[in-house]
């Protein structure tokens, strides 16, 4: 089986930076046609340039999108740019989410309902309408090639689904239920050909790891402390196992939550920023 994405085209969220910049560059760097969407217009364009020119002589593998994808028209016109650019879609991956700590007892706070709305129902809807799409580019296929792959979507959840602490109660809610969608669109999918899971990650060293850890008083060393890898992650071994997930390579695993942790979830230790 292969792990190559050359010649596939991927829709990546959250593009603009951390870790959705990470797999986005990783993925362009593997041959893939990439659509790097995000609602960071400046830092999209700061990072990959603007947009080709039409008749360019050497056309971009690579093209920018700029959105709020919690608004149902952005998700629409994402997909439409895809197709004008790539005219098809092969991969998903949704990396666009949000971390935010919050008071678990102020019924007051509403860090639940912006989670949910930014790491689980933006992934939901996006998913649908990308797998309705792959779904319509395998119409009219020839009987050798109806038994081939449409395509693949990859999550990006977190191991605060199952281990968390208060201040992540939100957090740890939106990981869960984006885990369950993704068990439950892979059952959906799966007579469709169209491949659904997710990578689950610890301590990642991105901006919102930072940011944890400047909020909740952790230091690296704790962090360090509770992996027994001894060690926080790059953003790009994250892009490696999300590039196993979109490829042939896993072309039997579906309504998978691939762990990357680097063991942390082995340990029964509570109170680490789990990113």
């Amino acid at each position: 089986m292969s792990f190559s994405i050359s010649g596939k085209t991927a829709i990546v969220t959250g593009a603009a930076n951390g870790i959705g910049l990470s797999i986005a560059r990783h993925f362009a760097d593997r041959g893939a046609n990439v659509i790097c969407a995000d609602i960071d217009e400046k830092r999209l364009v700061d990072e990959w340039g603007p947009n080709p020119d039409d008749g360019v002589d050497e056309p971009s593998n690579t093209r920018i999108f700029a959105g709020d994808l919690r608004q149902k028209l952005t998700i629409a016109n994402l997909l439409s740019a895809t197709i004008d650019s790539f005219e098809r879609v092969d991969i998903l991956v949704n990396a666009s989410r949000q971390v935010l700590l919050a008071d678990p007892l102020d019924v007051d706070n509403g860090a639940v309902q912006t989670l949910l709305d930014q790491n689980l129902m933006t992934s939901l809807r996006l998913s649908q309408l990308v797998a309705r799409r792959m779904i319509q580019q395998g119409e009219g296929l020839d009987e050798e090639e109806q038994t081939s792959p449409l395509g693949a979507i990859v999550n990006l959840s977190s191991v605060a689904a199952t281990r968390t602490q208060p201040g992540l109660m939100a957090y740890s809610i939106a990981s869960a239920a984006l885990d369950q969608m993704t068990r439950s669109l892979a059952v959906a999918l799966a007579s469709h050909r169209i491949r659904v899971n997710a990578v689950a990650f610890g301590s990642v060293m991105s901006a919102s790891l930072r940011d944890a850890i400047r909020e909740t008083g952790d230091t690296r060393a704790d962090i360090i402390e509770g992996t027994p890898l001894g060690r926080i992650a790059s953003a790009n071994e994250l892009a490696e196992a999300v590039q196993f997930l979109a490829s042939e390579g896993s072309g039997f695993m579906t309504g998978h939550i691939l762990t990357v942790d680097g063991g942390r979830s082995l340990l029964d230790v509570v109170g680490n920023p789990c990113h």
